[in-house]
């Protein structure tokens, strides 16, 4: 999946026969907030959402940031594949 780290709009993108799935963020120093998750109505349900979340996870991991998962879906993702609990900011649970 490509996603483009849109930083003007503060959100991750990815582009779906020209409409756009994505996952704002708020970042600091060293912390991203994502904040909300949203797939285009007609291409929910495809898997589309957790992907995108996926993706911005390993992200999140290779710039060495910690996550504080304010959005539901990216919690219940973390929830559900806790592998990326390490990435959590100590103190947050997503169980």
């Amino acid at each position: 999946m490509k996603v483009v780290d849109n930083k003007e709009k503060k959100r991750f993108e990815h582009e779906i026969n020209g409409k756009l799935a994505f996952i704002d963020y708020i970042l600091t120093s060293n912390k991203i907030f994502l904040t909300h998750t949203e797939v285009p109505e007609e291409f929910e349900g495809q898997g589309i959402g957790s992907e995108l979340v996926k993706t911005v996870l390993q992200e999140v991991k290779d710039r060495d940031l910690v996550l504080v998962p304010l959005c539901p879906f990216v919690a219940g993702y973390i929830k559900r594949h806790p592998k990326w609990k390490e990435l959590v900011l100590r103190g947050i649970n997503v169980d």
